[in-house]
């Protein structure tokens, strides 16, 4: 356990911010393991978000972005990760929206064909099976699913 005052754990966390976006709810999380009280948690938080290290809205678009261009992951998994980490909905849909539908589907051909690569010596209905379920594992929808897989 750190013994932090306010003021410490203010520039750790700047610190922390500066060098990756960071949601709310990660420092939040940070603050308790260093044992604050909400009340001093509340107004570690104003401090952070008033000065800019700290936002939602920006935090979801990067993610989002990263998820999506990196990692190749479904909109359906992306929310799911947001959700986990308390962000609003209207920030997820705003950073979904950025994803063209073009794009979307860019991608998730581009995971169906990666996997298929992978499955040899197998009947048609199987071998469909398989990379249906792969990529719903990997977030993505199921008229998207069909879709591509046609």
């Amino acid at each position: 356990m750190l013994d932090l005052t306010e003021e410490q754990a203010l520039q750790k966390l700047t610190a922390w911010c500066s060098t990756a976006e960071h949601c709310e709810s990660e420092a939040i999380s940070k603050l308790k393991l260093w044992s604050f009280d909400p009340d001093e948690v509340d107004r570690i938080m104003k401090k952070l978000k008033d000065e800019g290290f700290v936002d939602d809205a920006r935090y979801c678009r990067a993610f989002v972005n990263d998820k999506f261009r990196l990692e190749k992951w479904g909109k359906r998994k992306i929310r799911e990760a947001l959700s986990v980490k308390k962000i609003k909905e209207v920030y997820v849909d705003a950073a979904l929206m950025n994803i063209s539908d073009e794009d979307y589907m860019a991608a998730l051909r581009s995971v169906l064909k990666s996997k298929e690569r992978s499955l040899h010596g197998m009947d048609e209905e199987v071998r469909r099976e398989k990379l249906y379920r792969f990529a719903q594992s990997r977030g993505y929808e199921a008229a998207a699913i069909s879709e591509c897989l046609g």
